[in-house]
């Protein structure tokens, strides 16, 4: 984290000494007292609390905005853009220096455009992250930009996994001995580009790697679902919703009627979790008898607790430290006037409107 001297002398000039003994005592709206607090709040804006991987960032970007120096503020939508939108013109009367957007509806463009509308209106920078926004958002105003990941490269990399772990075990997974390996895809949100990608290309790539060597497609253990996924309605990307769906797939495919799924693919941990938990139930997974394997995306620590007793088999790592890491630098260098992108690795700079921060393979 870069630092702030020249900021902090300004302000001592500016304010005087007593001025700035009046900063230092204003508390963080989070984080209790700080001793170097500057101008204006950061508003930090979570799509939801109750995501796993968002909590982590949320607890990463608390610490390094505690550690800069900075005044911020955080808001939980609930997953509610009506909520997220009303915080936002909040946010903002109460005179917001930089808005930090988990945004919540990623399903067209417009909730994130009118974000946008309402901070340019005012000259405040905004940095949407995690949850993908439209290049053309981002461009529509000079002081916003957008920091996630190559939002494909997990499903590429989920599917690269996938299909190296069955090509080396598939007599072990192929169950009922029939060639070819039935699976579920359990799919967090409709309209989300990270969703869809990863639906897509979890199954895609692990295909390549099959057919490549000598063996079938993976089959969809529903032959009457054309989508080939199967996806949480309330687009929370729930534990709950995965355990829900997995109990009734249980209790009609099974290894007594020879149509056992053979693989869970999910497009996060917690959704990998909730599988696992039905399969436990069901007296798989457990240690003590078969296992099937599960694979997820995000590496939580529940996660990584699973692949290390066997239970789970692989996730995606999405770094949560490093999200936060950028969205700080990033905000900073809003607030100091510097280039947005100083103290960003070149390699996750794309074009002038986005930072990505890489994804890793994790098992264990």
């Amino acid at each position: 984290m870069k630092k702030l001297t020249s900021l902090f002398l300004s302000l001592l000039i500016v304010t005087g000494f007593t001025g700035c003994t009046q900063n230092n005592a204003q508390q963080n709206s989070d984080s209790g007292n700080n001793n170097s607090a500057k101008i204006g709040d950061v508003s930090v804006f979570y799509y939801t609390y109750s995501d796993t991987y968002i909590s982590s960032v949320r607890s990463a970007m608390d610490k390094e905005l505690k550690d800069a120096g900075l005044k911020y503020q955080n808001y939980d939508a609930n997953g509610n853009q009506t909520t997220q939108t009303e915080q936002v013109q909040t946010a903002i009367a109460k005179g917001a220096s930089v808005l930090a957007v988990n945004i919540v509806d990623t399903g067209s463009n417009d909730a994130a455009q009118n974000i946008v509308n309402l901070a340019k209106a005012k000259n405040i920078p905004v940095i949407f992250f995690n949850r993908s926004v439209d290049e053309s958002v981002i461009k529509s105003y000079d002081k916003c930009l957008m920091v996630g990941t190559d939002y494909e490269m997990a499903g590429h990399m989920q599917g690269e996994m996938i299909g190296n772990y069955l090509v080396d075990n598939y007599n072990s997974v192929d169950l009922n001995g029939d060639g070819k390996i039935s699976y579920v895809m359990f799919k967090g949100q409709e309209g989300n580009l990270e969703a869809i990608a990863r639906t897509q290309y979890g199954v895609e790539d692990a295909d390549k790697i099959l057919t490549q060597a000598g063996k079938p497609e993976l089959l969809f253990y529903d032959e009457a679902n054309q989508n080939r996924y199967l996806v949480d309605q309330d687009g929370t990307w729930s534990s709950a919703a995965a355990t829900d769906y997995m109990g009734t797939i249980l209790a009609q495919y099974s290894e007594n009627s020879n149509n056992m799924v053979e693989l869970v693919i999910a497009n996060n941990d917690e959704m990998a979790l909730g599988a696992i938990a039905a399969l436990q139930a069901a007296g798989y997974n457990n240690g003590t008898g078969k296992t099937i394997p599960v694979f997820g995306v995000d590496a939580t620590q529940a996660a990584q607790a699973r692949i290390a007793d066997g239970t789970m088999t692989g996730t995606i790592k999405q770094d949560a430290e490093g999200m936060a890491d950028a969205l700080v630098d990033v905000t900073e260098n809003f607030i100091e006037g510097d280039s947005v992108f100083d103290g960003i690795d070149e390699e996750n700079i794309v074009g002038n409107w986005r930072i990505n921060i890489p994804y890793e393979k994790y098992t264990g």
